[in-house]
């Protein structure tokens, strides 16, 4: 009888989110998603405040190919290095996979992302070519003057 009177109820378990990256030159992003309001928060600010308005567009694309979905879902994103454009595309990227992943990975909306820019789900594997010796930057070379 002790027993029952000491036992605790257990809190209710927090919904499981799902988390994704994304990269882009030297940025890298961490997408955590989740079912909410619709909110977008990078780095703790709302996307509404987020950069540039170009770079509001590009995140919003995601947004809008999803829908209702992305209505019903939170996603938080963590991103770290790079440049602002860099930044950018790679939270993109993150968005993309996060609300694929939330989808249950609907094949319609893979096409409809792959169709709209191919780089949505897939990484850019592009990097900058580090410098050589004997130059000012990767391919360029002093010029002579014999002169």
């Amino acid at each position: 009888m002790a027993s029952q009177k000491t036992q605790k109820k257990k809190p209710a378990k927090k919904p499981v989110a799902i988390v994704v990256r994304g990269k882009r030159k030297e940025s890298i992003a961490r997408a955590s998603i989740r079912e909410g309001k619709g909110e977008v928060r990078i780095n703790g600010f709302p996307l509404s405040v987020y950069g540039s308005p170009l770079a509001r567009t590009l995140l919003a694309e995601p947004i809008s190919m999803a829908g209702e979905l992305a209505a019903k879902a939170d996603i938080s994103i963590i991103v770290k290095g790079g440049g602002a454009m860099g930044q950018t595309q790679a939270c993109r990227t993150a968005i993309a996979r996060a609300l694929y992943k939330f989808s249950g990975e609907d094949a319609a909306l893979k096409e409809r992302m792959a169709h709209e820019d191919k780089f949505l789900l897939s990484e850019d594997v592009r990097r900058v070519e580090p410098k050589k010796y004997m130059g000012p930057k990767a391919r360029a070379r002093f010029q002579k003057s014999y002169r």
